[in-house]
């Protein structure tokens, strides 16, 4: 059960992210449950399981838009493994890295696909889209995290409990 964990928590992001985001919306900006759940699984387990996530999260964020399939994949993949990577560098137990670490996640991210769809023809980047729309993805994305990460890295910590008593003599 513990290996499928950070699976469940994929798809959880993922009916969220279907049903429940577009309804959360503040002024045309919403927050990603899918970048969410794989920066949080890659804070939680580590670089590999990051990079896993995220690109089974990248693909199932594509399949819910109309751009190219393989773009979101592409970018939530390294966004994990990078997440993960600096979490491992980090010597802090508190709240306050992660948030950091999902708010530079999401802005680059945000930033990424956006000039990836530019490059693949299928939309435009300038700065003026920068602060109007990758920040305050960002923002709204750490300000989630306040709320989700706790509860979901508590879910993702969970460890077996012990079935048998070995004797140590």
């Amino acid at each position: 059960m513990n290996r499928y964990v950070p699976l469940i928590t994929v798809a959880v992001a993922f009916l969220l992210q279907a049903a429940l985001v577009p309804y959360i919306a503040i002024a045309g900006v919403m927050p990603n449950a899918l970048l969410l759940a794989a920066v949080t699984i890659a804070l939680v387990k580590g670089p590999r399981a990051g990079m896993l996530s995220g690109f089974v999260a990248g693909i199932l964020f594509d399949l819910l838009g109309t751009g190219p399939i393989g773009a979101g994949a592409f970018v939530f993949c390294l966004v994990g493994f990078i997440s993960g990577s600096v979490q491992e560098s980090t010597f802090s137990d508190g709240w306050v890295v992660p948030l950091v670490i999902v708010f530079v996640a999401s802005a680059t991210a945000e930033a990424t696909y956006a000039v990836g769809l530019a490059v693949l023809g299928e939309g435009g980047f300038s700065m003026g889209s920068a602060f109007r729309l990758v920040l305050p993805a960002a923002l709204y994305n750490s300000a989630l995290a306040v709320l989700v990460y706790p509860w979901v890295a508590r879910f993702l910590r969970r460890e077996k409990p012990m079935t048998t008593f070995r004797r140590l003599a």
